[in-house]
């Protein structure tokens, strides 16, 4: 079952691909901006190449939100990088191939595969919003992801609602 919002976001390391090459990433490591991590279940097919897209296409918005996309499937990082340099994909796509987070946040799928979702961890770490798609056909679009954005309070911030 997939994490519920306001529980701290589960830390990893995964490598993945960047502009200057292959890196370690650390989710921890991105603390003082808000993350969105994008499960999804395979480069080059045809939903995710539409999503990952669409979120490179623009990418702009988040980061006028400070935000850090990050791809995570668990195809290799080969499969990745050449996915990534197909689509002129910029952000990171991070290879779980054993599915150690694909398990740790709740998104593996039957028969081995990833279900498609998305996860925005707030500045501190701890887990806003989360949207898992039943069939994977569809995907949470950037207007949806960037509202979300939009209401988290900014870092440093005392919380209202809390």
């Amino acid at each position: 079952m997939a994490l519920d919002p306001g529980t701290p976001a589960p830390d990893f390391v995964l490598d993945g691909t960047s502009p200057e090459g292959r890196r370690p990433y650390v989710l921890s490591d991105l603390r003082g901006a808000p993350v969105v991590l994008a499960f999804y279940p395979g480069d080059d097919t045809a939903v995710c190449t539409k999503q990952l897209c669409s979120y490179q296409d623009q990418l702009s918005r988040f980061a006028d939100l400070d935000a850090v996309v990050l791809g995570i499937s668990s195809q290799n990082l080969d499969s990745h990088e050449r996915f990534a340099a197909k689509r002129g994909l910029t952000f990171p796509l991070l290879a779980d191939p054993d599915k150690t987070v694909i398990r740790l946040y709740g998104v593996d799928g039957a028969f081995g595969t990833t279900k498609r979702a998305v996860f925005v961890v707030d500045a501190e770490g701890v887990l806003r919003w989360r949207h898992v798609s039943a069939l994977g056909l569809t995907y949470q679009d950037v207007d949806t992801i960037t509202g979300v954005l939009a209401g988290l309070v900014p870092s440093g911030q005392a919380d209202p609602t809390r």
